[in-house]
């Protein structure tokens, strides 16, 4: 039986018996005329490829400019493939098992442009579109936080009136530092610069207006129970459509900004990976891959022999 007979029965099979969706359907039947392709070329019986042929394969693909969760794709198309082949005892066995995709580079994190984040951090929510202005006071006040200290959102949330080893986090005013149990219930201290102290001071002003009583939280929400993080991303995405900011923000943008605007200016690595808590400084290395397209972009846009003819 030849491998065009092969692929059409496996086709079947995945639209009759697995019920796959069209769209998926159409994707694992272009991952098939890849495989067909390639061992027509080499060439080579499709029940007869193996491991050393998939390898070489993938890696051509990968060669082509094919990207690494598309080739994850195509190589889980082929694996399924000989699987089913091999349940009928027609391949001795699966040439795709233990191929692996190349991996996928990891995203560099998005970070606010300077002025973008300062407008937002300058913007104070309008008290008539926010319906209370007290929850605009609070608003304003968890930006300058989140960009100012570069907490995480768990952090913020997490923060308390009261100070010692029983809180999650506290904020001390006196001292300029905000204490913080991050991941694996590591505690750090940030410092809190003098804008983020003064927003702080306007909300705790009116937030005992809000709190329920016996509310320990920090930041509470409109009925007086601790802020949550859905509650959190809505207000901050609101905030940031109000000061006119042209990108969606949600609240790890900045701090990813105040991490990429920190060694911007700084240079120092390993002090923004204390600020951050990060348990390794691998982790806080890609704001240098960050920093350097930022720098990249302003290179190509003003340096006379970066243009390209």
């Amino acid at each position: 039986m030849s491998s065009h007979d092969d692929i059409s029965r496996h086709l079947v099979h995945l639209e009759v018996e697995r019920r796959l969706a069209p769209r998926t359907l159409a994707m694992y039947g272009e991952a098939f005329e890849r495989l067909r392709g390639f061992a027509h070329r080499h060439p080579v019986e499709l029940r007869e490829v193996q491991v050393h042929h998939v390898r070489r394969w993938a890696a051509q693909l990968h060669a082509q400019g094919l990207a690494p969760r598309s080739i994850a794709l195509v190589l889980s198309a082929w694996r399924g493939l000989y699987r089913w082949l091999g349940r009928d005892g027609l391949v001795a066995l699966n040439p795709v098992e233990g191929v692996r995709a190349p991996k996928a580079a990891k995203p560099l994190p998005k970070a606010l442009p300077v002025d973008q984040a300062m407008a937002l951090a300058d913007h104070h929510p309008d008290a008539d579109d926010a319906g209370d202005p007290r929850l605009a006071v609070r608003d304003h006040c968890i930006v300058e936080l989140l960009y100012g200290c570069g907490l995480r959102v768990g952090e913020l949330i997490g923060l308390d009136i009261g100070a010692g080893a029983a809180t999650a986090g506290w904020i001390d005013a006196a001292e300029g530092s905000a204490h913080v149990l991050g991941k694996g219930s590591k505690r750090r201290s940030v410092p809190v610069g003098a804008a983020a102290l003064k927003a702080l001071a306007r909300w705790l002003e009116v937030r005992a207006e809000l709190a329920a009583a016996g509310e320990s939280a920090l930041f509470v929400s409109r009925r007086g129970t601790r802020l949550t993080p859905s509650q959190l991303r809505s207000r901050l995405k609101r905030s940031a459509l109000q000061a006119g900011l042209p990108t969606h923000v949600h609240p790890h943008m900045l701090r990813h900004s105040f991490a990429s605007h920190l060694l911007q200016s700084s240079g120092d690595l390993r002090a923004v990976q204390e600020l951050l808590g990060h348990a390794n400084i691998t982790t806080t290395q890609v704001y240098t891959r960050l920093d350097f397209g930022h720098l990249s972009k302003v290179y190509d846009a003003a340096h006379p022999r970066a243009k390209r003819k």
